[in-house]
């Protein structure tokens, strides 16, 4: 979820998703959009719907991983750029995994894969001030 200079006004449905990407039910991955396709209409910069289809919301994980993928830093690498160019947004890392272990134990994946996110941007420039972590 974004939040705008700090204020708990949220704009947009986004937020940066962790997900699984070993999903026992899923046989690939969701197809995205081309960088700056247009579904609904034109894309207004700035918005949740910008960063979505232009940097990427998701980044996924390999099954009982939180290590990074080359995909996956290639699209934080875009989610830090679009980060960079609108400062005034914060963001909430959701970490995510399915559902295959104890619920203790897929908090504490999804935790470490937020944190391995929140590294990665920081590391890119992001500041961690504008990062919350949350896992589900």
């Amino acid at each position: 979820m974004f939040r705008k200079n700090g204020y708990a006004r949220t704009i947009g449905l986004v937020g940066v998703f962790l997900v699984a990407a070993g999903l026992a039910a899923c046989s690939k991955k969701p197809q995205q959009m081309a960088l700056g396709q247009q579904a609904d209409g034109p894309i207004s910069p700035g918005t949740s719907r910008d960063f979505s289809v232009n940097a990427g919301d998701k980044v996924y994980f390999t099954v009982n991983s939180s290590q990074l993928t080359p995909e996956a830093q290639a699209t934080l690498r875009g989610q830090a750029q679009w980060l960079g160019k609108y400062p005034q947004y914060s963001v909430t890392l959701e970490g995510h995994a399915d559902e295959r272990g104890t619920r203790e134990y897929n908090i504490a994946l999804g935790a470490r894969r937020a944190s391995a996110v929140r590294t990665y941007l920081s590391g890119l420039g992001v500041n961690p001030g504008r990062l919350r972590t949350i896992s589900y």
